[in-house]
Formats: C-alpha cells, sequence, structure tokens
C-alpha cells in the first residue's frame, strides 16, 4: 500500500507542469530591478556627526537623564503639563481618534456610491478615482495644507481625517461588493420594505468589517499623529523634532520613552478587538 501511494505521489510530481524557467526568469527580472534601483543610492561615506547623534540618542534612551545640568525626567515624564510627555500622548491619541472617527463615517457614503454592486460601473470608476487621488497625496501634504487654515492640533485631526477617507474607503468597497444578496433577495420575498433590507440584510453584513477596518486605521493613525507634529499639527511630535534640532537628547528619549509603549498597547488592543469582531474570538 505505501508503494502504491509513493507511485502515486511521484507520478503526480512528473505531470506537474514545469516552471523552473518561468521562476528563473521572474528571479533574474527582480535582480536586475534590484540592481538598477541601487544605481540611485549615492553612498559618499558616514557622516560621523551623525554617528554621534545615533550614538547619544541610544545613550540617553536608556538613562535620559545622563545630562545633569538637564534632567527631564521628573520635568517631562511625571507632569501633566502642556509641553510634557503624558499630555502629549494623550492628545496625539486624541487627534488620531477623531480623525479616524471623522474618516470612517466619510468614508462610508463614499464607498456605497464607488461600489459597483450599487452603482454599476461607470459610478464605480469615477468614485474609486476620487478615492486613488486621495489615497496618493501624502499625509504630510495634506497636514501641511490644513496648517495654513488652523496650526495645531485641529490640522492634525483634519490631515487623517482626509487622509484616512481613501484607504478606510477602499477596503469598504471590498466589504459592500461582497455583501450576501441572498439575504437581500430572502428579504424582498417576504415583503420587506428597502429601510427593513437595509436594517435587517445590510447592515448586519458590513458592521465587524467596518469596525474592525476603523481600528486598523486608528493604530496606524496614532502613528501618523505623531509624525505630523513634526510639521506643527499638534500632538508629541512637535517636541520630538524640536528636540532633535537642538540636540537635546533627553528629551528625545523621554518623547521615546512615551511614543513606544502607547503604540505597542494600542496594537495589541487593537489586534484582539480586530479578531472578536471579525471571528468572535
Amino acid at each position: 500500500m505505501n508503494d502504491q501511494a509513493s507511485q502515486s505521489v511521484l507520478e503526480t510530481y512528473r505531470q506537474a507542469p514545469v516552471t523552473i524557467h518561468r521562476k528563473l526568469f521572474a528571479l533574474a527580472i527582480v535582480l536586475a530591478l534590484a540592481i538598477w534601483s541601487f544605481s540611485a543610492i549615492s553612498f559618499q561615506g558616514v557622516n560621523q556627526n551623525g554617528l554621534q547623534v545615533v550614538f547619544n540618542i541610544i545613550k540617553f534612551f536608556f538613562w535620559p537623564d545622563s545630562n545633569p545640568n538637564n534632567p527631564v525626567i521628573a520635568k517631562y515624564l511625571f507632569s501633566w503639563e502642556k509641553f510634557a510627555v503624558p499630555y502629549l500622548m494623550y492628545e496625539t491619541i486624541m487627534i488620531a481618534f477623531i480623525g479616524t472617527v471623522l474618516g470612517a463615517v466619510i468614508s462610508i457614503p463614499f464607498a456605497f456610491l464607488s461600489s459597483k454592486n450599487i452603482v454599476g460601473t461607470v459610478g464605480s470608476f469615477i468614485g474609486s478615482t476620487v478615492i486613488t487621488m486621495i489615497r496618493t497625496v501624502p499625509i504630510f501634504i495634506w497636514g501641511i495644507l490644513f496648517i495654513r487654515v488652523q496650526g495645531g492640533p485641529l490640522a492634525g485631526v483634519l490631515a487623517i481625517s482626509v487622509s484616512s477617507i481613501g484607504m478606510i474607503s477602499k477596503l469598504y468597497i471590498e466589504v459592500i461588493e461582497d455583501i450576501d444578496t441572498g439575504i437581500l433577495e430572502a428579504l424582498d420575498s417576504t415583503g420587506a420594505t428597502t429601510l427593513q433590507k437595509i436594517r435587517f440584510g445590510i447592515i448586519p453584513q458590513l458592521t465587524a468589517s467596518f469596525l474592525s477596518t476603523a481600528i486598523y486605521r486608528f493604530e496606524i493613525n496614532v502613528k501618523n499623529a505623531t509624525i505630523l507634529g513634526m510639521v506643527g499639527a499638534g500632538g508629541i511630535g512637535f517636541t520630538l523634532i524640536d528636540a532633535l534640532g537642538s540636540f537635546n537628547f533627553g528629551i528625545v528619549a523621554v518623547c521615546l520613552w512615551g511614543i513606544i509603549p502607547v503604540v505597542f498597547l494600542i496594537e495589541f488592543i487593537s489586534t484582539r478587538l480586530r479578531a472578536r469582531l471579525t471571528t468572535g474570538e
């Protein structure tokens, strides 16, 4: 029996299509593109000043009060002043949260108006084109634009909400186009109204996926809010970039002490919530 099984496996293996030539060709293309890409890199030696900056960041990261003339832990880490890390991280998280909520809500009509099974091929193409145009603009650019309107946290909220529309809408569209139409047909056969079909046929199919997408985007936006602060859009990023520019490595360190655990915690909670929503476990 074992010999027969072995022969069957070998026969199946012999009959399998030979794809080694295609694999080698694909590998050659990847290697050629990699070599060509390296031509864009101009290496002119190691910047010794840059290495010293990196060394100082690492040294102060393990003990921000390494400079006895400028102790920062008590002042910046264990304080609720507006310049301190706890308040700045709180502001950063709130910017990300409000921006994500706004982006998720605005994405709902965008997604419905861009889904083939809702508006057809032409309408879907127009809507998808608009969404793609939003996605192609980096969040830094949105931040700089909105800073001209109103600097600070409001600019960060607006930048995050607009940039979120691109990604969230795209994922919403995939969920809407995968709706089980059989449920809607069953409700239609019972004489259900349009509102009843939306309430009992569409919303239950979309809610979990929509929430999971919004939570995942919030996780990303916490990091985006940190970066946006570097261009003056509120949050801890402005303090971080200012400390780097003035070589105040102790403040850089306590900022990292605030950012890293918060990001890890949010990613952990986000993963658990999304697993609960999608699998129920």
